[in-house]
């Protein structure tokens, strides 16, 4: 059943709360985000969107509470979703956000170690690997449906479409490239000892270190797959410290063979931007197909 913004303000807050201030944040590209403070005083953390696009706060929704369920890392708390002649909603606890440090990094490095080995049973059925439903990566459909092995997930399920999508950049040449490097990706990807619940986006805006140094994660594009995947994302555009990886590996273990398939996963989100963004990743992408085919 959908609600609207002032019925989700009742039923969370009960009547007669409204809203006193709304702030313009921070909120990616996206959505629109806005702090709100309410006339009892408590502050929210608000996205917003056209109704068409309100999916995206159902999927967000959905991964935050499988990230929540683990138990392991803070996430924001949902209070709402829906929409309204307005647009689209999500209503979220207000984090405020203090300093990072290496403390923080290293407690972000070890509760991303406990979430990779959290228990997975419940995210996925008729497979180990994939999501219960399928969901976003930035604006771009995500494709969820489960597969039995990490090779066949993440080829069939994140790099083809992404490169069925990016069409009208290949040649006839290159297309054959493409064809090679999937059809030998079971030689560069190995299974992982268990799945692993990932944040799937993880880059270094979408975690926050609150005033008492605890990290949160936030904008999820969750699935369940191999671990590499997401600390491959966050060697993409950088922002994790060396901190955050020692502890990471300490607490899970990082795979020998991992950077050698680092940039073979991050060829996923290079193609996801791509296809968002335009032409000036096409090099980055060109390249390393070019690399392991």
């Amino acid at each position: 059943m959908n609600i609207s913004f002032p019925e989700a303000l009742e039923k969370c807050f009960g009547a007669g709360v409204s809203v006193s201030e709304r702030r313009p944040v921070s909120g990616g590209d996206i959505n629109r985000a806005y702090a709100l403070t309410l006339s009892n005083g408590m502050r929210l953390f608000m996205k917003a969107n056209r109704k068409e696009n309100r999916d995206f706060f159902r999927a967000e929704a959905e991964g935050l509470e499988a990230m929540r369920r683990t138990g392991t890392i803070c996430v924001p708390e949902v209070l709402a979703a829906g929409w309204d002649a307005d647009g689209s909603f999500l209503l979220m606890g207000f984090i405020e956000e203090g300093r990072r440090s290496k403390a923080s990094s290293e407690e972000l490095g070890r509760r991303l170690a406990a979430m990779h080995k959290a228990d997975t049973s419940g995210f996925v059925k008729g497979g180990k690997f994939g999501f219960l439903r399928d969901n976003y990566i930035g604006a771009g459909v995500q494709i969820n449906t489960p597969a039995e092995t990490w090779a066949e997930f993440f080829t069939q399920k994140r790099l083809v479409p992404q490169f069925e999508r990016a069409a009208g950049y290949w040649d006839k040449a290159f297309r054959k490239k493409i064809e090679a490097l999937v059809a030998g990706a079971d030689r560069i990807l190995t299974e992982p000892e268990h799945p692993s619940l990932l944040h799937g986006d993880l880059w270094a805006g979408n975690y926050m270190i609150d005033r008492s140094g605890t990290p949160w994660l936030i904008d999820p594009a969750a699935y369940v797959g191999h671990a590499e995947a997401d600390l491959a994302m966050t060697e993409l555009f950088g922002g994790f410290d060396r901190a955050f990886y020692d502890a990471y590996k300490e607490a899970a273990g990082i795979d020998a063979g991992y950077r050698g398939r680092r940039d073979f996963y991050n060829l996923y989100h290079l193609l996801n931007h791509l296809n968002l963004f335009g032409g000036s990743y096409l090099y980055a992408v060109k390249e390393i197909v070019d690399r392991y085919v």
